[in-house]
């Protein structure tokens, strides 16, 4: 079409007759034009389609569509249509469907309502219009979730035709206006969480404190730490972190994840060809775990069989023994329990090998070499005899301290500063009347059996610190040594556990809580090889030591109010802005090496008897 032919028509010419034809039957505006019925108003457009809705909405172009390996890169937001905007969460797991038979699996990151219509809804007019409204006109807005790409589903075929559901990478991007729907299917929502379908039983998975629930039955989805050696060793010998404040319920949820590891149908494979049941050692600074003996009386028949339907473990462990430090001038009650009791103490001929034993709070590097050379000479002297009383003794002669100042292998000063750290020890720790720890490794640590150390009686922080320490060390370096004192502990698989860890793997500058940290650190390392798991409770994150933090794989958080102590679990910023609204019960779940960051509820109802 040429210039011309948007030119006028000359005078005198005779007019086109197709343009005669295209506006003959136009109106011709007049004056004289009828006012506009005031009945005819402004019909909206109608929203009915054929069928029914399926799904939340559909995929949005309007800001573009983009996946990318950049989180920050990547645009998927999906329109929802007014009668899903009230179910829609935060958090909830989403299906979109490619063209083919592979599904991108999401989770919504942000909820927003935007103009439908360009409008001014700053103003005076508009906004005390709105005061006196009702209600919300849902249809003057759009609602728009924004969805965080989480995997992509696939089936993978066999030789024979079988199809199972596998995940990979986000690796392409959904086609505009495909349909969004909420996954309901439990296998599409492990599958796309990595979530093992076996293991050890923590909790149900949820978002925003409430269980996903789907059509199976039981509706709930069970989330499972990995526990076998198919891809991997089991997350149980990569060490566990329960946190949580007081009041959370970190004690009831640890209760319940002990009592997966006794299960009875629970073995791990040893380097000799046996398969053994783990032994759990707990250190109990409130004398609770005891308790783990006893049935919960609120474990009524139907939630028996709703576990049993989930395959989690419950009931007593008829194998429990509380192990009782003896510490003279103190008594323990152990009304809370019916488990057995067996007193013990510990012989100070363990700290021949162990010093920082007897090292105190605070020897430097040179105190701690002249104890060292001190505790040699002792034990060369008395032999397997040797007890803290004699060694007070041998501290006592002056001889001594004349003859190693002399001869310059430890100056008085540092004689004196050792020997005053030596007797700052409380008393009553040492060699007591109750049958030696080191004699004891066949009740310390059981196939299938649970062994509870409680210190709440001990008359002092130092005493209980000593005890635990003496304890945890014995059992750890038997673990990791090539020549163990006992062939019971290396050959068994163990989960020490240990409740307020930071009183005892706090990081500092003494020379005793460098040798108790390395010690720790060590085993945390030669963990997965020894069948040595570490699990640790505590409500102060931030005090445990980071070279043993370092090594833990899965952390249980549940509330927490101190910043310092959400900012240390360093978990993802998603998770961590739950953290200080969870209700009692409530946690998320890091473990990286087992699946995606979750939400989780654990039981309402503790598997084993807990509290008064």
């Amino acid at each position: 079409m040429s210039l011309e032919d948007f030119t006028d028509v000359d005078e005198g010419e005779e007019p086109d007759e197709s343009v005669e034809a295209s506006t003959a039957d136009e109106p011709v505006p007049s004056e004289a034009d009828p006012e506009p019925d005031p009945d005819d108003e402004f019909q909206e457009y109608s929203v009915t389609v054929d069928g029914e809705d399926v799904g939340l909405g559909a995929l949005s172009v309007a800001q573009g569509l983009r996946v990318s390996e950049e989180a920050d890169d990547t645009t998927l937001r999906a329109f929802v249509v007014t009668g899903n905007r009230d179910s829609v969460r935060l958090g909830k797991y989403l299906l979109v469907p490619y063209p083919d038979d592979e599904t991108l699996f999401c989770r919504i990151v942000g909820l927003e309502y935007a103009q439908e219509f360009q409008a001014d809804d700053a103003t005076e007019i508009h906004v005390r219009r709105m005061m006196r409204q009702s209600g919300i006109e849902e249809r003057d807005y759009k609602f728009m979730a924004e969805l965080e790409p989480v995997a992509v589903l696939y089936k993978d075929y066999d030789e024979n035709g079988e199809a199972e559901l596998k995940r990979r990478m986000t690796d392409r991007v959904p086609k505009p206006g495909a349909n969004v729907a909420e996954a309901t299917d439990s296998a599409e929502i492990k599958t796309g969480l990595k979530i093992p379908s076996e293991g050890v039983f923590l909790g149900h998975l949820s978002v925003g404190g409430e269980k996903v629930k789907t059509a199976a039955s039981p509706p709930t989805i069970d989330y499972r730490l990995k526990d076998d050696y198919d891809s991997g060793d089991p997350l149980v010998f990569r060490h566990t972190l329960v946190a949580g404040g007081t009041g959370s319920g970190k004690t009831h949820a640890s209760k319940n994840v002990l009592r997966q590891y006794l299960d009875a149908d629970r073995a791990y494979p040893m380097d000799d060809g046996r398969t053994v049941q783990p032994a759990v050692v707990q250190f109990d600074p409130q004398d609770e775990y005891a308790q783990m003996h006893d049935d919960n009386p609120e474990l009524d028949s139907a939630y028996a069989r709703r576990l049993d339907r989930e395959g989690i473990a419950y009931g007593g462990v008829d194998d429990t023994i509380a192990l009782v430090p003896k510490e003279d001038g103190t008594s323990y009650g152990g009304e809370s329990h019916r488990a057995e009791r067996i007193e013990f103490t510990i012989p100070f001929s363990m700290t021949k090998e162990r010093p920082w034993l007897v090292a105190g709070s605070s020897l430097n590097e040179n105190q701690f070499s002249a104890l060292r050379t001190l505790l040699n000479r002792f034990f060369r002297q008395y032999g397997e005899s040797g007890t803290y009383k004699k060694f007070k003794g041998f501290l006592d002669d002056p001889a001594l301290k004349e003859e190693l100042d002399e001869s310059g292998r430890v100056h008085e000063a540092t004689f004196d500063a050792v020997k005053r750290r030596v007797l700052a020890i409380p008393s009553g720790i040492f060699d007591q009347s109750a049958k030696p720890i080191t004699e004891l490794d066949h009740q310390l640590v059981r196939p299938g059996g649970l062994t509870v150390i409680p210190t709440y009686h001990l008359s002092s922080s130092r005493a209980k610190e000593l005890f635990v320490l003496a304890v945890s060390a014995y059992l750890i370096d038997d673990k990791l040594s090539n020549t163990p004192d006992s062939d019971r502990i290396k050959e068994t698989p163990v989960v020490l556990g240990m409740d307020e860890a930071h009183n005892f793997l706090t990081e500092a500058d003494t020379v005793q809580a460098r040798k108790v940290i390395q010690k720790f650190t060590e085993a945390a390392k030669q963990g997965r090889k020894e069948r040595l798991g570490l699990f640790l409770i505590t409500q102060d994150p931030q005090d445990i030591a980071d070279s043993v933090f370092k090594q833990i794989n899965t952390k249980l958080v549940l509330n927490l109010g101190d910043e310092d102590a959400i900012n240390s679990v360093n978990i993802p910023s998603t998770l961590q802005s739950k953290v200080p609204y969870m209700e009692k019960g409530q946690m998320v779940v890091y473990s990286p090496d087992n699946s995606e960051p979750v939400e989780l509820i654990g039981l309402s109802t503790c598997l084993t008897r807990h509290g008064s």
